[in-house]
């Protein structure tokens, strides 16, 4: 085990405290006491809680610094910004960070940015998600669940995509979401089948609710010939992945696994399957995935480009825009908009920041993070962001020179050539929140690795600077 791997395990110790602090200082902004009286369980877990629900670690090794937040005194907030400037200075600096970085920090307790600096909009990578996950929130019911069904005409089934992003193939067990799968799925139509005296049928799918081009002009050309993203569609099983590879066409590939599980119950097919229109008859079996809740909350945690895809047609549809790239882009912009989130210089071409086309400020981003952490909206938002030096995109970053924020930042990365950013929030020295969202969209021919230690060593300033 490495010396750094050692440290953390070293330190896990401190994990429930720590974690017990940023509660803390949430209550003091609004979202704390909704919490322990467990008025959050049904946004965030779509019922009560289990144990698995508890939040990951969000500091480790600053008991010196944090000991004195004590229950009965949660921290305020009031940044000061020539302190929050000043701790930045260095870091912003780096050259590992390019020509183009820009920061802003806010303050979620007063929602005041107190700082900005660098350019408008920037190439932001995946922390688009951020953007996708707030629309869906803001526009979707969280408690709603995605449907996957099937209709009957006569002697053909026809599934019907529902836009489930998390729909399996198998039934399987997930700590963080609901899974629905086409085999329980399949075993549901047999059943109804028999008690209607039919033991063979014909197999159709439509996929209808999602219209478009199923790849983003935004995006490289090889993206999807290079299985670098399955096609974005209103119905797939696991993704389009199977054995490590992603299918040219999910669609039908769902279709082939609930047909291969009707079989299993001893229903006879006949025909090929066939892509059809669903008859519009009410569905002889259903299966329930996760709520947009907890959609939102994996899609976070993951940074997974296919599901961010959906949620976004989710947004468009809700938001009455064609279910495509170009709907999903309008209807996000103006469900943040609506939220009166600062849009300027917006440009989507995706919901997962795979097009290099996208743009986004970085008030944009922190403002969205400001009122999830303020407690004035979207909670659930905060709940999957990766946890630094810990868990996800994070997991193996803040070390050396920036493990003052391993285990108190939590934030979202983003990566592609050139580009890498970091959006999140954190514990200052004396436990008062910040949020900052940090861009750089100019290292191309710099190491990777050395722009994203750059961009921890910032965030790890916010979290070791005594900013309020």
């Amino acid at each position: 085990m490495s010396q750094s791997r050692a440290r953390r395990s070293g330190r896990r110790a401190a994990v429930l405290l720590l974690a017990a602090v940023l509660l803390l200082v949430l209550a003091g902004v609004g979202t704390a006491a909704a919490w322990t009286t467990g008025r959050l369980n049904t946004l965030v877990c779509g019922g009560p809680c289990g144990p698995e629900a508890v939040a990951d670690p969000l500091a480790l090794d600053r008991s010196a610094t944090v000991s004195t937040v004590r229950p009965d005194e949660p921290v305020a907030g009031g940044l000061d910004p020539a302190a929050v400037a000043a701790a930045v200075d260095g870091p912003l600096a780096a050259d590992a960070l390019g020509g183009r970085v820009a920061i802003s920090v806010v303050d979620p307790v007063s929602g005041e940015e107190v700082l900005r600096t660098g350019p408008d909009a920037l190439v932001p990578a995946s922390t688009t998600k951020v953007l996708t996950a707030a629309a869906a929130l803001a526009v979707l019911d969280p408690q709603r669940r995605f449907e996957t069904t099937v209709e009957r005409d006569g002697d053909r089934v026809v599934l019907v995509g529902g836009g489930d992003p998390y729909l399996a193939r198998e039934p399987e067990e997930d700590d963080r979401i609901a899974r629905a799968d086409v085999r329980t799925l399949a075993e549901r139509t047999a059943v109804a089948l028999r008690e209607a005296g039919v033991g063979q049928v014909s197999v159709g799918y439509d996929a209808s609710l999602f219209t478009g081009p199923v790849g983003s002009a935004g995006w490289e050309e090889s993206y999807l010939r290079n299985q670098v993203v399955t096609p974005v569609t209103a119905l797939w099983v696991d993704r389009g992945i199977r054995d490590g590879r992603r299918t040219s066409d999910p669609a039908r590939e769902a279709a082939g696994a609930f047909a291969q599980g009707l079989q299993a119950e001893g229903i006879d097919l006949v025909g090929r399957i066939a892509e059809v229109s669903a008859p519009g008859t009410t569905p002889v079996a259903r299966v329930e995935g996760p709520t947009v809740a907890q959609a939102v909350e994996a899609l976070t945690a993951s940074s997974s480009n296919e599901a961010s895809e959906v949620m976004a047609r989710h947004v468009a549809i809700a938001e009455g825009e064609p279910a495509t790239f170009e709907g999903a882009a309008r209807a996000i912009a103006s469900a943040l908009s609506a939220a009166d989130v600062p849009i300027d210089g917006l440009r989507l071409d995706d919901g997962s920041g795979l097009a290099r086309s996208n743009r986004i400020d970085p008030t944009t981003l922190s403002t969205v993070l400001a009122r999830a952490a303020g407690g004035r909206d979207w909670p659930q938002l905060l709940t999957g962001l990766p946890i630094g030096g810990f868990t996800g995109t994070l997991d193996d970053r803040f070390e050396d020179s920036a493990a003052a924020g391993a285990g108190v930042v939590r934030a979202k990365t983003g990566t592609l050539t050139g580009v890498h950013s970091l959006a999140g929030y954190t514990l200052d020295a004396r436990g008062v929140p910040v949020v900052f969202a940090v861009l750089a969209d100019d290292t191309e021919g710099i190491n990777p690795f050395e722009t994203q230690a750059a961009l921890d060593r910032v965030a790890a300033a916010l979290a070791s600077c005594t900013c309020g």
